[in-house]
């Protein structure tokens, strides 16, 4: 692809790099904001460059945040003795849209995939098992997706906390096998947590 600007180049090259963005979709994002009034474009860079520095970490859960403690966490009105367990923000969002789970989550940030490297340790698994240990949690839920490498993630964790007393479920499989929790339909996903199951149905599968 030929550049008749060194600028419009690095700016496409760089809009690239997002997922799912090519060069030619990239190519017709830059050229949009070339239309546009510079006052959008400025505002969209300040948007993106003051979230990359504000940005936080829930302290409990590990969920993006704006303060220290997400507000999921901080609502009395939520049961914090119901803990949701799910890869990243991604899913947080897609449970939240169902509006069916009122309990609060735990951000792993990944799964367990020794093929790229990921274990234990680079994942947010230790807080949760503290707090289990600690006796704030009466229920923990797997809702990782239904791959490989998440009922590898379920099972690790399983046997850090089968001795506690807690009751351990997972979301039903309305969702396939193999699907990301992400792409599943609110409908679908909601009553998959309506309608959890014991964990320990699931360890035959392992």
């Amino acid at each position: 692809m030929e550049f008749s600007s060194k600028l419009l180049e690095r700016a496409v090259n760089e809009m690239s790099q997002l997922p799912g963005i090519g060069k030619r979709t990239a190519l017709r994002l830059v050229l949009h904001l070339l239309k546009q009034p510079r006052e959008q474009t400025d505002f969209l860079a300040q948007a993106l460059q003051t979230m990359r520095a504000d940005i936080r970490f829930c302290s409990s859960c590990n969920n993006i945040s704006d303060s220290d403690v997400c507000e999921i966490c901080s609502n009395p009105k939520r049961d914090h003795t119901t803990v949701c367990v799910v890869e990243d923000i991604r899913d947080v969002m897609a449970i939240e849209n169902t509006a069916q789970y009122r309990g609060i989550y735990h951000v792993l940030g990944g799964k367990i995939s020794p093929i790229d490297g990921v274990g234990p340790g680079q994942l947010h698994i230790m807080p949760l098992v503290t707090k289990i240990k600690d006796g704030q949690v009466r229920e923990v839920i797997f809702a990782l997706s239904s791959t490989m490498e998440g009922d590898t993630t379920n099972f690790y964790i399983y046997k850090q906390i089968r001795e506690c007393e807690v009751v351990l479920s997972t979301i039903a499989r309305g969702i396939s096998v193999g699907d990301e929790l992400e792409y599943a339909d609110e409908v679908t996903l909601g009553r998959s947590i309506l309608q959890r199951v014991p964990f320990e149905n699931s360890l035959k599968n392992i």
